[in-house]
């Protein structure tokens, strides 16, 4: 019989799940697990310098490792700050455990001092949510919390923990680990195999066809079925954001990111298939433009493991509930059992339109002997790092010239915010993503403006020796807002210009770390191999920017896919 009190209760239950890193910061409702956890010989406390930053690190390390993250902070706000950080992950299906201190369970509803309703505060931006009532509750809570954050679709759970439930004075014995059984939740992972048939038929007479991926290909470790089955069928596919990296972006089929900023040949693609194979998307408003115009031709097969996303936005004809990858798995059984082939003289006819619409290099920019581009230090980057770098970016430009200008070739390489465009995330996601895999190269790319938001974070990679590259592409301006000025709103610029950022190398040093300033183009290529040779140390790259370069190709507002503002 193993007593212990319920701080320990919990952080033996985080070891029983392998929890090797935890994200926090400390006051005083969590006193006592801190304590606790000072005992532990397997989990490694990363303190960061705000909530923020916490959860986004657990955010980070989840991406890149397929791992559950796990972050631990105090109640009030320390909880309220961390809500950002959940939503973040609740968009893009993150699993992640936000553990949070509470007031005592005498005084919850009492207003006592730093107690807010955590729980009320985030249920509309988590997967589930626990309120402890006591110390046994730990165990229990905290296990069906990881189950539920990595199962099915993934995502954010909180267990609101109170400050008596963690009384080092009270002792309970501690309930061994068993499976998680919940009655009420038992996501799908195989699809219906009638549907998989008819959906292998549909896709092996296609004339015009195309694959779409997103973020549930990458979830649900399903690149390599992917990859097989556009081979197979010499399949056109393209990617929305979030899914960037589950098919190797130099691959000749891959057409390039799909949307809002997509290539031109994708969103041709799109627009003129005959059929969408559509397997872990969302079809969010920055993939489809106007919905009633988007792909009027062609019938679609989604493939979700949840079933609310299927025909939220984009009717399906042909939906298949289940796990990406199970579900691939079928789509071979069903493939060999019904004996198909390719529609082999309409793919090819298929593909010389594709070519054509390619013939228009979309991605080309002009260049100058002065002015740096982003697309440019983008470009140097993945030369330098010979595109196997993890990529943190924030939101923005600079995010929108990472997708377009590294080909990612593996899952798990690109760290941003796809659903709720959080400013702010890259930096602390990179610092997660490092402590995940430290033997990786990553790297952050950022605005002036985004990596202002959680600046502070330099320290925690001091403390805890994080050496992660940071390329600014500064541009003195939030430059996404600027370009839609200067596009829709007569070139009037209202509170955009940012003209008074701090000397980035400057607080570079201030930090302990190291800087390198970039303003001509010629400086390229040996400041980013200098910051890269730099393993042990944090370098920032502060790169002076084309304050007036836009993100081109971009759709026209209220058109189809294919209706689309070219740079050239």
């Amino acid at each position: 019989m193993t007593m212990m009190s319920g701080a320990q209760m919990l952080v033996r239950s985080l070891e029983d799940l392998g929890v090797k890193h935890l994200f926090g910061y400390p006051g005083g409702a969590v006193l006592d697990i801190f304590d606790a956890l000072l005992e532990s010989k397997q989990i490694e406390r990363i303190i960061c310098r705000h909530e923020q930053g916490a959860a986004h690190m657990a955010d980070g390390y989840a991406r890149v490792s397929g791992k559950v993250g796990c972050c631990l902070v105090t109640s009030g706000p320390g909880a309220t700050n961390t809500v950002t950080a959940i939503a973040t992950a609740y968009m893009d299906s993150i699993p992640m455990v936000v553990i949070t201190g509470q007031v005592g369970t005498p005084l919850i509803g009492s207003d006592a001092f730093q107690e807010v309703d955590t729980v009320g505060i985030t249920r509309p931006i988590v997967k589930h949510s626990y309120l402890c009532q006591s110390a046994l509750d730990i165990p229990k809570y905290i296990r069906e919390a990881f189950y539920l954050a990595s199962s099915g679709r993934p995502g954010p759970v909180v267990v609101d923990v109170p400050k008596d439930c963690v009384n080092p004075k009270k002792l309970f014995e501690y309930p061994p680990m068993q499976e998680v059984k919940m009655r009420s939740y038992n996501p799908t992972r195989l699809g219906h195999r009638g549907q998989v048939k008819r959906a292998a038929k549909l896709l092996a007479e296609a004339k015009r066809p195309v694959m779409l991926i997103g973020g549930g290909v990458v979830l649900g470790n399903a690149s390599d079925k992917v990859r097989a089955l556009v081979e197979k069928f010499n399949l056109p596919i393209t990617s929305t954001l979030m899914g960037l990296g589950a098919f190797p972006g130099t691959d000749r089929h891959f057409l390039g990111m799909l949307g809002m900023h997509g290539t031109y040949e994708a969103n041709e693609a799109m627009d003129k298939s005959d059929l969408v194979f559509a397997v872990g998307v969302r079809f969010d408003d920055r993939i489809t433009n106007t919905v009633s115009k988007f792909c009027p031709t062609a019938k679609i097969i989604h493939i979700d493991v949840d079933p609310a996303s299927i025909s939220k936005t984009v009717m399906a004809d042909l939906p298949i509930v289940g796990d990406a990858d199970a579900v691939l798995g079928q789509f071979f059984d069903a493939i060999e059992e019904l004996k198909l082939e390719c529609n082999s003289a309409a793919l090819d006819e298929w593909w010389q339109q594709i070519e054509a619409w390619r013939g228009i290099h979309c991605l080309n920019y002009k260049t100058n002997d002065e002015l740096i581009k982003p697309q440019q230090v983008i470009e140097a980057i993945y030369e330098a790092t010979g595109g196997n770098a993890v990529v943190a970016t924030d939101v923005g430009q600079h995010q929108m010239f990472t997708a377009l200008y590294y080909p990612f070739a593996k899952p798990r390489k690109l760290l941003t915010s796809g659903g709720l465009g959080t400013m702010g995330y890259g930096f602390p996601a990179a610092i997660g993503a490092k402590v995940a895999c430290p033997n990786e190269c990553v790297c952050l790319i950022t605005g002036d403006g985004s990596f202002q938001m959680n600046i502070q974070e330099l320290s925690t990679c001091l403390e805890f020796n994080i050496p992660v590259k940071i390329f600014i592409l500064d541009n003195h301006t939030l430059g996404m807002v600027r370009q839609w000025q200067k596009m829709f709103y007569g070139g009037r610029i209202s509170s955009t210009n940012l003209n008074y950022n701090p000397d980035f190398v400057a607080v570079a040093r201030a930090y302990g770390h190291e800087g390198i300033f970039v303003e001509k183009p010629a400086q390229l290529k040996e400041a980013v191999a200098k910051a890269l040779a730099m393993q042990d140390k944090l370098v920032i790259v502060d790169v002076l920017c084309d304050t007036n370069e836009k993100v081109l190709p971009m759709q026209q507002f209220g058109g189809s896919m294919g209706d689309m503002f070219l740079a050239n």
